[in-house]
């Protein structure tokens, strides 16, 4: 075939091939290599049930993803690629060995006897192709993301080659992850080895939106490649990370053949048309490495129609990811059962909601404990929830315990509010250790980010569900909840009036949290451009934001680094959450400039 221009439009001037390919969206566990293969073996069966020629599976499927230090530790390494090639086994002893199965897991660099390659030995976030019970090819990750949440570049050596393996008579070619989202590379490189199909294997973690730039990268790529690109991408949650599957598939023009559900283990499967391979497998092509398992088409058939499923709304989106974080934490720790304090309020009823969604109400225990500054309605709220959601409801009220703290030790203002909550964080403790609760912490990311909350008290807890969502964005999830249900025919499971009211954390009377904070829609604008967009205090000023307002958030957000660093794990939904993504000093006196202002220390806390 003539090579031309690798920037010009590719034709096909020879014949086509067909090619059912299979994206295996699994959820993975970090660790479990043996489950993983087994999940493996049993999702590369049910493609075979449909005829499928190619099987992909995610990025670190075998390991699981982020495996983050455990790649350093050589045993780790070690039972990966043993159980790699023993999965390439038992596959073909199971009559899967005509299937070509893609996957990633973990390997390491060859050893250089001659210490010249610097990467000698080094872990390697890998692909391999599996076929006839043997590994015919072998893949290293290019481009290694340093930024956000990945830490890749301190942990793997990154790879140079890209590997074509001809299937049925097409050439096809494998990359990963963060290889698509770079310029040039293996994409660059597919194109130049005449490919006739591009699969990338993938953990790409959520974030708000990020399907529309996902898809948008992919129809780029699949043009620059010159070929149909197959997306499979990792489901299900990791730590803070949520991974929401979304695989796809497209052709050469941008059109999307096929598109899996989000949050959902599936298997998608694509009747492609692509054209032959005619590149002698024998040449030479410098950063290429070109194997041949099958140069035979297969014989025509009727291809089947591919599902595309249909975009979600944002709360749908968001909210999905929360219930699968939430879900995956639990059941991969270990839990069966989480409990929470109600407190009648809109964090802790959109957190047991969540909850109820995830693992089933009748797992979920609500706690309402009330003091002397809790009002009526609050716990009325709490009662109705619980009985909404089918929760494992019971009351607990705490005045008795705080008049002994309080007389004790002449507590008076905020030690007496602070003692409060913490009388409440060592009773969700007690059940969690008398019952093997998972305790949920119900802060949201506004009052994370400015610090109000009690360390010991409301902050306790082994999950943050709402940690990454903003006080604004908590509201309006609890109306779609509550829409969605009805949508459904079903009950709202959050009563009206949690939703309405002022919030307050009723720890002493008629307190609001106007009183401290400014309100939460300005609140929230003022967060969203400092921490997700780190403008810094001149800029916020320049958008129309009150200077004086300004310096009193930026004050809250930059002293309460302390209790953030001590707070749970929580589900990353933002393009910056609160913990890897976000790192700061604790010990910190620099303060964004203000020219008016005489620079001095702040005083200690």
């Amino acid at each position: 075939m003539a090579q031309g221009h690798p920037n010009e439009p590719r034709t096909s001037l020879y014949g086509v091939a067909q090619l059912r390919v299979a994206l295996a969206q699994i959820n993975s566990v970090v660790g479990d290599i043996a489950g993983n293969a087994d999940r493996i073996i049993e999702w590369t069966a049910r493609a075979a049930t449909r005829d499928a020629h190619l099987v992909a599976f995610p990025e670190m499927a075998l390991t699981g993803y982020p495996v983050e230090d455990l790649a350093l530790r050589p045993a780790f390494v070690d039972d990966s690629r043993a159980t790699l090639t023993a999965t390439a086994a038992r596959l073909a002893d199971a009559g899967l060995g005509e299937l070509m199965v893609v996957l990633g897991y973990l390997d390491r660099m060859p050893v250089d006897p001659t210490g010249r390659d610097l990467r000698s030995g080094r872990p390697i976030d890998a692909a391999a192709c599996l076929h006839r019970g043997r590994v015919v090819a072998r893949y290293a990750k290019h481009h290694l993301p340093n930024y956000g949440v990945f830490d890749e570049y301190r942990i793997f050596a990154a790879g140079d080659e890209l590997s074509v393996v001809r299937l049925h008579g097409v050439d096809v070619a494998v990359a990963v992850c963060e290889d698509l989202w770079q310029e040039g590379g293996p994409v660059a490189s597919t194109r130049l080895a005449r490919a006739g199909l591009l699969v990338v294997i993938n953990a790409s973690p959520y974030e708000r939106n990020k399907d529309d730039v996902r898809l948008e990268l992919v129809r780029r790529r699949a043009e620059q490649a010159g070929c149909p690109l197959v997306y499979v991408n990792l489901v299900g949650g990791q730590d803070e990370l949520v991974f929401d599957g979304d695989s796809v598939v497209v052709a050469t023009n941008g059109k999307v053949l096929g598109r899996a559900n989000r949050y959902e283990e599936g298997c998608l499967l694509v009747d492609l048309d692509l054209e032959q391979a005619t590149v002698d497998p024998t040449a030479l092509t410098p950063g290429v490495n070109r194997v041949v398992v099958s140069s035979e088409p297969v014989p025509a058939y009727v291809p089947k129609p591919a599902r595309i499923a249909p975009p979600l709304d944002e709360e749908a989106e968001i909210y999905g990811a929360l219930v699968m974080g939430l879900g995956d934490y639990v059941r991969k720790n270990g839990f069966r059962t989480v409990a929470l304090g109600l407190s009648g309020g809109i964090d802790s009823a959109l957190v047991a909601t969540i909850a109820a969604d995830a693992i089933g109400g009748a797992n979920v225990v609500g706690v309402s404990m009330p003091s002397e500054y809790s009002s009526g309605h609050s716990r009325e709220d709490a009662a109705d929830l619980s009985e909404r959601l089918g929760l494992r409801y019971q009351v607990q009220p705490i005045a008795t315990m705080v008049d002994l703290f309080r007389d004790t030790l002449g507590l008076t203002g905020l030690a007496e509010e602070n003692v409060q909550a913490r009388v409440r964080g060592v009773i969700l403790m007690a059940l969690s250790n008398t019952d093997g609760h998972l305790v949920l912490a119900t802060g949201n990311k506004s009052e994370l980010a400015v610090g109000y909350s009690t360390i010991y008290g409301d902050a306790v807890g082994g999950f943050a569900p709402i940690k990454d969502v903003h006080k604004t964005t908590v509201w309006r999830l609890a109306r779609w909840r509550n829409d969605d249900a009805v949508r459904r025919g079903e009950r709202p499971p959050i009563p009206a009036s949690s939703i309405d009211k002022p919030p307050s954390a009723e720890l002493r009377p008629g307190q609001q949290d106007s009183d401290s904070l400014p309100p939460y829609e300005l609140l929230d604008d003022i967060l969203d451009d400092y921490v997700e967009l780190d403008r810094g205090r001149a800029d916020l000023i320049r958008a129309g934001f009150d200077a004086q307002t300004v310096d009193h958030v930026l004050r809250l957000v930059d002293l309460a680094e302390y209790k953030r660093r001590q707070y749970p794990p929580g589900t990353k939904i933002s393009f910056k959450a609160f913990g890897r993504d976000r790192r700061l000093p604790i010990t910190n006196r620099w303060r964004e400039p203000d020219p008016d202002r005489v620079a001095e220390p702040d005083p200690a806390r």
